[in-house]
Formats: structure tokens, C-alpha cells, sequence
């Protein structure tokens, strides 16, 4: 049963790289003001709803920009009081979008970001070794798209979504005296976004968008056991210790209301409210080539897991200030569910209630705009009670964020 429970957590590893957990990271500007959505004065906007291209007030515009993210987990026995805390590099999430306008009404463009993604480093020695000794996750989303614009006031977009994966996974597996490692860069899946846009007022602008669910496929996986050669045979190795593995790993559906208000002709309120349909993520299916490790009746290469995530939702409120009509302060804080309970609590995917504080500033020179952004994130601390794993204790997490971002608008 040990072994059938090792080869489960490693297989929530291996979905969560293609979109187990959502990185709000995809907008400096937007960060600063909790990464609300409803803000089209530049390229940037069509990540979050491909109708507000229509009204980006430049018919060209470019944006591009980066992050830095940081993070700490602290896991405590509460029984040993023994504490372990991971040692995670700076995460480098990226973006840049451009929109057209070829024809007034009708707007083109493409956006590249990373919307998931993150590496977590415990020590070898752990508790948990068997679950996760390190795990680098990677996913980039490409989206092309179009949005056209009815009147003054309405638009309405759509895009089409190419998604690229990878994940490197490195675990314990006690029971050989050695480890595993589990990796594929190369899954891959399709989906689709649209959205509506409005402006019915001068002072309000209104944004409505769905963001598809989408199923990564891993088809040419490869575990490399890194034990005994004599064991090889018995688990139906190669002579280099590998073995493939297959999974269709479900990513969850977002849809999200924004809205921005013009309180005076230099304040402006915005808020957003997310829906992430986790529900969806129930359980996950990996089948091996050989190694016999699965826990499915008349199938012993196939693994079977209940995750019993749940839906879950986010708040956020930003604002900004116009200090001068070049300079511009922001500011904005957000609270973000967790998608699993305490019973359901995995180390190699953390997730946590969170509070976010963001804060940044913006400044424009001619067509040119800089934008500067940071946050800190203030997850609240977790009773891991997992049966199922056998995983009980406490988690703790501490996480900040900085981006710089860069918007062209030259006509």
C-alpha cells in the first residue's frame, strides 16, 4: 500500500505543472492594483479579456514584462516538533502582448505569459521525502485572437489557446534505497477564451471573461527509477532504469467580472471577482508501460488518485492615482481561496487562504510606459491532516513578488 501511496503523490505533481494552482502574474500594471482586469490603456489587457483590445486608445500597442517571485514553506511535526523548510530559487514568470487595430472596429492580437509555474526544494532528508524532494514546474500559454467593436460603448473577443508544459520531478522511493524522477516537456493542450467589454459611461469600464478549461496530454513521459539495476527487471525496466508514462491532465475553467471606476479625473477604483472551477480536478489517471505500481483491479500499470478539489474564488480591489499627468501610484490587496481542504493538503503543491498587499507605480514619456510593481503575500497557516497520504502537521508559507513592465503606444 506504501508504494501504491508514494507513486499518488507524485502523480499530483505531475498535473499540477500544466495548471494545478493559477499564478496572478500576468500584468505589472494590473499587479499593482491586485491584478484587477478592467484596464485597457495598453497590449496588456488581452490576456485577461481579448474584447478590451477595442478600446486600448493607441491602434498599435506593445507590452512586455517580467517578475521575480519568491517563496518559503515551512512544514512542522507537531508530534517531533522537527521543522523543514525549502529552499526555493526566484521564480521568473514573463509576458508580452501586442494588439492592431487594421480597421476601427476590428482589433488582432496575441498574447504569450506564463500562468502557472513554480519550483519548490525540500531537503533530501525530509519527512516527506517520498512525496517530493524537488519539483520544477513550467507552462506557457500562446494565445491568438481578435475582438470586435460594435458600438461606442460594447465589444466582444475571443482567442484560441495553445498550452506547453513540462515538469522535472524528483522524490524518494525508500522502499529501493534510491529515487525517482519523473519528467516530460512536451505535454500539451488546446482551449479558448472570450470575453465582453464595456464602456458605458466615460468613468466605467466593465469586463466579462471565460477562460476555457483545457487538457494537457502527456504522452511520452519518462521515469527514471535511480535504484538497483537488479531490481529492473521486476518493475519492467530498461536497462537504464526508465520506464513511459501517459496522463490527460485536466486544467480548470476561469471566469472573471472586473470592474473600473473614474471617481474623479485622476482616481480610479477597480475591483474583480474570479471563479475557478476546481470541482473538475476530482481525480487523476497515470498509466505506466510496465512498472506495475497502479492500484486498479485486472490493471497494474494504472493509477488512479482522488484529489476532491473544490471550487474556489478570489476578491480583489486596486486603485490608482494620477499624482501627476505622468506619474501614477497604485495600490490594491486581494484574498485568494485555497482549491483543497486540510484532509487534502499535498506538499509538493502547496496552497493556502492567502492575503495579498500590492503596491507600485507607473510613469509615462511620449508613446513610452515604465511600470513598476510589487506584492506580499501572507498565506495563512495550515492543519495538514491528509489520511490518505499519511501526512500530519502544520504548513506555513511566506511569498513576495516584484515586476517591471514596458507598454509602447506609438499611434
Amino acid at each position: 500500500m506504501k508504494k501504491i501511496l508514494v507513486s499518488t503523490a507524485l502523480l499530483a505533481g505531475v498535473l499540477s505543472y500544466a495548471g494545478g494552482f493559477r499564478v496572478s502574474l500576468q500584468g505589472v500594471k494590473q499587479l499593482a492594483m491586485a491584478h484587477t482586469s478592467a484596464h485597457a490603456e495598453d497590449a496588456s489587457v488581452a490576456f485577461f479579456n481579448p474584447a478590451g483590445m477595442s478600446f486600448i486608445p493607441s491602434r498599435l500597442s506593445i507590452s512586455v514584462g517580467g517578475f521575480a517571485a519568491g517563496n518559503k514553506v515551512t512544514f512542522q511535526n507537531m508530534n517531533t516538533l522537527q521543522s523543514t523548510e525549502t529552499d526555493n530559487p526566484i521564480g521568473t514568470p514573463l509576458y508580452a502582448a501586442i494588439a492592431y487595430k487594421p480597421i476601427d472596429k476590428l482589433s488582432i492580437g496575441f498574447s504569450f505569459s506564463t500562468p502557472f509555474g513554480s519550483t519548490i526544494e525540500y531537503p533530501n532528508n525530509w519527512e516527506g521525502r517520498e512525496m517530493v524532494e524537488k519539483l520544477e514546474l513550467k507552462a506557457f500559454y500562446f494565445q491568438p485572437m481578435i475582438s470586435y467593436k460594435f458600438n461606442d460603448w460594447f465589444a466582444f473577443g475571443a482567442s484560441y489557446i495553445y498550452a506547453r508544459g513540462s515538469v522535472n520531478w524528483d522524490k524518494a522511493v525508500t522502499q529501493f534505497s534510491g529515487e525517482l524522477n519523473l519528467k516530460d516537456d512536451k505535454a500539451s493542450g488546446h482551449g479558448y477564451g472570450f470575453g465582453f467589454y464595456f464602456r458605458p459611461d466615460p468613468k466605467l469600464d466593465v469586463s466579462i471573461a471565460y477562460r476555457s478549461p483545457v487538457d494537457m496530454k502527456a504522452k511520452n513521459g519518462v521515469a527514471t527509477f535511480k535504484i538497483s539495476p537488479s531490481v529492473f527487471p521486476l518493475l519492467g525496466l530498461n536497462s537504464s532504469g526508465q520506464d513511459s508514462f501517459s496522463a490527460t491532465l485536466p486544467l480548470v475553467e476561469e471566469y472573471t467580472v472586473g470592474l473600473t471606476y473614474k471617481i474623479t479625473p485622476k482616481w480610479l477604483v477597480s475591483a474583480d471577482f474570479n471563479y475557478h472551477g476546481w470541482e473538475r480536478y476530482n481525480k487523476l489517471t497515470l498509466s505506466f508501460a510496465n512498472a506495475p505500481i497502479g492500484n486498479q483491479p485486472g490493471s497494474p500499470n494504472v493509477l488512479v488518485t482522488p484529489k476532491n478539489f473544490k471550487n474556489s474564488k478570489t476578491f480583489r480591489l486596486g486603485t490608482q492615482y494620477a499624482i501627476t499627468d505622468k506619474i501614477f501610484g497604485r495600490l490594491g490587496a486581494y484574498y485568494d481561496e485555497a482549491p483543497y481542504s486540510d484532509q487534502n493538503f499535498i506538499p509538493e503543491t502547496p496552497s493556502y487562504n492567502t492575503y495579498v498587499v500590492t503596491g507600485g507605480v507607473g510613469f509615462k514619456i511620449k508613446q513610452f510606459g515604465i511600470d513598476v510593481a510589487g506584492g506580499y503575500a501572507m498565506p495563512q497557516a495550515r492543519d495538514v491532516k491528509n489520511d490518505y497520504l499519511q501526512f500530519y502537521g502544520q504548513s506555513k508559507a511566506t511569498a513576495f513578488y516584484v515586476g517591471l513592465g514596458f507598454s509602447y503606444n506609438p499611434f
